[in-house]
């Protein structure tokens, strides 16, 4: 036992790695070792000798285990100073430069049109982008056979086989807010909600998910006239402008009557967009007056109260002003396309500094 003792202590030492620390594990006391092999032996003695012998090899063992054991630790603690060396780093020493981040342009427009509304009074609301079929087409007056309810148009959640629920969709508008924002608040009212929406539409000029502002203005004595005039100077601060043209379209949105298209006057030279001026009109949003039903749906009396509401392309204005011809590129994530057309995070918009 004492050539054993010294002849695993030896090796032990010697080990450099933990495989060579496991081999030896394995060749001492493992289920074939050289010690195993010996405790197998105390059968064929005499139970004087078993209680001499017993103790020995089971201290044998033992001593060979722990030393195992601490080689071991020391080999991770060597392996550990190493890489501590090898990685060392001067915590005291000046970080790398970094550049400032920027705004994204869908970002900076919003806080553009929120600031300009505020001004005008108007809250902001928000609402859940997953909406039930009733708030976003039913409350507003969208009849069943209406070609926005297709499948080719919305997008539809997945339901259970045999569930008879009304289904849930990405909303297509922000409109559902607005009816959220009656219900909860009541009239008067007067908000606008930007977001997120969702069509199954995609080319240059259209994404399946985009963001739209729309404006909600009720009480007892609204008329067109304070709609064109909110709208005027709306284009007047987000543009930049001293004057503006409007010219209003007839047109048909189930959930306003009388409906209008707005175009402004403006010109292109030079594939530049200059608004106020030149033969040009550009179409830039839809409006109107709130439809009595839809009122009727948010639990206000159209007997009493009227108003107006309005939406608009949050995407397609930031295009409009910052001259970004591609709307895919809005969502690609390249840092080029962000740092070209992005923004000081210290610019917040104000009307007072300056859009």
């Amino acid at each position: 036992m004492d050539d054993l003792r010294d002849k695993y202590l030896g090796l032990i030492g010697e080990a450099g790695d933990e495989a060579a620390i496991e081999a030896l594990r394995v060749q001492a006391v493992g289920k074939k070792g050289e010690v195993a092999l010996k405790m197998r032996e105390l059968g064929k003695m005499t139970p004087e000798e078993r209680q001499v012998m017993g103790p020995k090899l089971n201290a044998l063992k033992d001593e060979i285990n722990s030393a195992l054991a601490a080689k071991k630790a020391a080999l991770a603690d060597a392996a550990l100073n190493e890489r501590l060396q090898a990685e060392w780093l001067d915590v005291t020493l000046p970080g790398r430069g970094r550049s400032a981040g920027t705004i994204h342009p869908i970002s900076q427009v919003t806080e553009e049109v929120t600031a300009i509304f505020a001004d005008m009074g108007f809250a902001v609301a928000e609402g859940p982008q997953i909406e039930t079929d009733w708030y976003n087409f039913d409350a507003l007056n969208i009849p069943g056979h209406h070609p926005a309810r297709a499948e080719m148009d919305t997008f539809y959640m997945a339901r259970a086989e045999g569930d008879e629920r009304p289904p849930h969709v990405l909303r297509t508008h922000t409109s559902p807010v607005q009816i959220r924002s009656m219900q909860d608040q009541g009239a008067p009212i007067r908000v606008i909600a930007p977001g997120r929406v969702y069509r199954a539409d995609y080319d240059q000029t259209h994404t399946p998910m985009f963001h739209q502002v729309e404006g909600l203005a009720i009480d007892t004595d609204i008329s067109m006239a304070n709609l064109k005039w909110v709208l005027e100077e709306f284009v007047k601060a987000y543009f930049g402008v001293d004057d503006v043209e409007l010219r209003f379209r007839a047109s048909h949105f189930p959930f306003t009557e009388p409906s209008a298209e707005v175009d402004i006057r403006c010109s292109w030279e030079g594939g530049v967009l200059k608004v106020g001026e030149g033969d040009d009109w550009l179409e830039i949003l839809g409006s109107g007056m709130v439809h009595p039903k839809v009122l009727e749906a948010a639990g206000i009396d159209p007997t009493v109260y009227q108003g107006f509401a309005f939406g608009m392309g949050i995407d397609r204005i930031a295009m409009l002003k910052y001259g970004i011809p591609d709307l895919r590129a809005f969502f690609d994530s390249d840092l080029r396309w962000l740092r070209h057309y992005g923004f000081s995070p210290l610019q917040k918009p104000n009307l007072h500094g300056g859009l």
